[in-house]
């Protein structure tokens, strides 16, 4: 860095300032440092720089669904929202292992300025060491409250709808394949379910509720179990895309139509919902604009440590297609959330 700055015939602050742009430089001196460091093949060394500003403009997404097809869409929502903000981002897999969880927290420590983290069903210990660090954090996906700021999707309504649309094509029995327990996700869903029938003047049996444990293989046994009742369902709810996965690869298995013999629809879209015969009637996550919206808050929270922690709730969309029951549905134009349409709720509590 000194080299270029005696080429340049400018100080070494001079250099920082045109490669960091935390200052205004003329045209001619940027172009003098910029030629200078062109000659000298100079790179900045980010470990030191890290070690000066207290910095490491680095921020980690920990999420434990990196096999799930989701991933990809909520990876670029958070990567380009980061990279626009001057920032790299690390991901790491804490496979839903409560301890791993924590042990990956603290190897992120000094080595991230903030992190986007996907809790596991059990993730007090992590929640906790991250206050007793300081780490900036924003919860993604799963919402268990209190002192963070937290970005997912409405689960309740939803999932009330789908049930409200099965009544509505005449199912009175209509069965529940859940997800991991303990997961803020799968409570809410099936608080949705649960609320959907009530609505719908319909009994709440809680035999017509199986653990998919959010996986295809378990996804399939719970199918199982279920068309296994005296009086089987009529039509099933998958409460996310990979026990969606189970479900129909199980219904295939056994020879049931769908939605002749069986009706489905499912919380979460994926690109190939739109290829099944008969296509998926879904619940689909804006999971692009819930990346985005997690950077946004960790930047503000990182700028603004004590400010009020924020809980974001973004709208999910009902995809009517045909595997519900109802008449071919022409294919619908996929439009990209509108970020404005979110409900934003500001807890009013200090960090």
């Amino acid at each position: 860095m000194a080299e270029v700055a005696r080429m340049a015939g400018v100080s070494t602050a001079t250099v920082s300032h045109v490669l960091n742009g935390t200052r205004p430089v003329s045209a001619a001196t940027r172009a003098a440092v910029l030629d200078a460091v062109a000659a000298v093949d100079y790179t900045p060394n980010t470990a030191a720089r890290s070690l000066a500003t207290a910095r490491t403009t680095s921020i980690a997404l920990a999420i434990s669904a990196i096999s799930n097809p989701y991933f990809g869409e909520l990876l670029g929502g958070v990567e380009n929202e980061a990279a626009a903000a001057g920032y790299t981002l690390l991901v790491v897999d804490p496979h839903e292992d409560p301890t791993y969880e924590g042990t990956v927290v603290r190897r992120l420590r000094n080595r991230v300025d903030g992190v986007l983290l996907a809790p596991s069903a059990d993730a007090r210990a992590t929640l906790t060491e991250l206050t007793a660090l300081r780490v900036p954090t924003v919860l993604v996906d799963r919402l268990p409250g209190g002192e963070y700021d937290q970005v997912g999707t409405e689960n309740v309504e939803p999932v009330a709808e789908l049930v409200a649309h099965l009544a509505e094509r005449g199912h009175t029995r209509i069965g529940f394949v859940a997800g991991h327990a303990g997961l803020t996700t799968t409570a809410e869903r099936l608080e949705g379910y649960r609320t959907g029938l009530a609505r719908c003047g319909l009994p709440v049996d809680p035999e017509l509720v199986a653990d998919g444990d959010s996986e295809s293989v378990p996804a399939r046994g719970a199918l199982g179990v279920l068309l296994g009742l005296e009086r089987p369902p009529t039509a099933v709810i998958s409460a996310n895309n990979a026990m969606t996965i189970g479900v129909v690869q199980e219904l295939h298995e056994r020879g049931l139509r769908v939605p002749e013999d069986i009706a489905l629809v499912a919380f979460d879209d994926f690109p190939w919902a739109d290829a099944f015969r008969p296509r998926l009637t879904v619940i689909a996550q804006p999971f692009a604009e819930i990346g985005r919206e997690a950077v946004r808050l960790l930047l503000r929270r990182m700028a603004e440590p004590d400010a009020e922690t924020r809980t974001v709730r973004l709208p999910a969309r009902f995809v009517h297609r045909e595997s519900c029951g109802c008449p071919v549905v022409p294919p619908q134009v996929v439009q990209p959330p509108d970020s404005t349409s979110a409900r934003s709720n500001v807890t009013g509590r200090s960090s």
